[in-house]
């Protein structure tokens, strides 16, 4: 087991397993078209990918076929579900979020992938910062423009104030943002975005399951944020 993927793989799994427990899509970061048929068959095999995913990453054995697997799963969300959306409504930033959660989720598997790449190691790599950082830039935006959304996900016991930390956590997606993209102090901006993000999952994720264990979004919440926080280590783990 490669201890750098664990959060990622196990993220990507859990994400999979509630896809199957709950028979459903996940929700907004998997916007199926309404309509879209046969619904539960596609439900049970998209969980599938992603159980065998997840799992494939954790086996070690299997890790680059579960990475390659992902890559083109999540890469399949980004360009068939998430940019037309995007696209549509080009001048709103809310509608880039889900298309930079969608890709970060793949500079995950990208930036696993690299490791076993060869002659294109680094080039596999670089991408992977590369998109990363501009997912980064994406999440800084929206929170700015959503600052009073983004305030209500802080809990509340944490000082001095929860509109603090949605502006202090938009600064620091930006600054990562800006980081990697320049290359500039680039793996330190990559650990510092993982170590934040796990804190996320930490402090708002699992208590919100904890007391709302029966409701879907709360456990796709959670899954999503492991993922995105693994997936940005495994990002840092990679760049050089």
């Amino acid at each position: 087991m490669n201890k750098n993927s664990v959060l990622y793989a196990t993220g990507v799994l859990l994400l999979g397993l509630v896809t199957l427990y709950f028979g459903d899509f996940a929700m907004q970061w998997q916007p199926v078209p309404k309509g879209v048929s046969p619904h539960l068959p596609l439900v049970y095999l998209s969980g599938a990918l992603l159980v065998t995913g997840g799992a494939a990453v954790l086996s070690r054995r299997w890790e680059r076929a579960g990475a390659l697997l992902l890559v083109v799963f999540f890469g399949f969300w980004v360009v068939a579900l998430h940019l037309p959306i995007a696209f549509a409504s080009p001048g709103h930033i809310g509608t880039w979020n889900g298309p930079a959660e969608a890709t970060l989720l793949t500079t995950g598997a990208l930036a696993l992938l690299s490791a076993s790449a060869g002659g294109m190691r680094v080039t596999l790599a670089l991408a992977a910062r590369l998109l990363a950082g501009v997912c980064a830039l994406v999440f800084g935006l929206a929170h700015f423009n959503y600052i009073d959304f983004t305030a209500t996900m802080v809990p509340k016991w944490i000082p001095p104030s929860t509109v603090f930390w949605a502006w202090a956590t938009g600064v620091g997606h930006f600054a990562a943002g800006v980081a990697l993209v320049s290359g500039i102090q680039a793996r330190l901006a990559a650990t510092l975005l993982a170590g934040m993000m796990a804190s996320f999952v930490l402090l708002v994720h699992i208590p919100r399951v904890i007391a709302s264990p029966g409701l879907h979004i709360e456990w796709i919440m959670l899954a999503i944020a492991s993922s995105l926080a693994g997936a940005m280590w495994l990002v840092r783990k990679y760049t050089t």
